[in-house]
């Protein structure tokens, strides 16, 4: 069954997301905006968990989606004490000035049960640009 039709319980995780437009790295004139997003997950529970696997839907403008999902974030799986945090910072291409990011994470504890952490639909959008 695909990762994304699975249900659990919902992780104690905090997530705080930010995103801005990397000008130096986008062609406009070839449909390619690139963007980097800053995130930082807190576990407000009070047992560890590890983070397994990402799930992002990425839609542009032109409501063109893009599904990425694997394992950890950036080649890593932190481990989360309660109360720690771990950032990271990752990108996305879109082919329009303006889209959003949403999606989930999995946890896991240390008896082998899974929690879902919902990443709350963020925006993409290049600086002073009203949508």
């Amino acid at each position: 069954m695909p990762i994304a039709e699975l249900t659990y319980p919902i992780a104690p995780i905090r997530i705080q997301v930010s995103a801005q437009y990397l000008a130096d790295q986008s062609l406009p004139m070839t449909q390619r905006y690139t963007f980097a997003y800053q995130i930082t997950l807190t576990n407000e529970g009070t047992q560890a968990l590890t983070l397994r696997r990402r799930y992002w839907k990425i839609t542009d403008d032109n409501q063109l989606q893009e599904t990425v999902s694997g394992e950890g974030v950036v080649g890593q799986q932190p481990l989360l004490q309660p109360g720690e945090s771990f950032v990271y910072t990752s990108g996305a291409q879109i082919k329009t000035p303006y889209g959003q990011m949403e999606g989930y994470y999995l946890f896991e504890d240390n008896q082998g049960i899974f929690y879902k952490a919902p990443i709350a639909p963020f925006l993409l959008s290049i600086p002073r640009t009203l949508h």
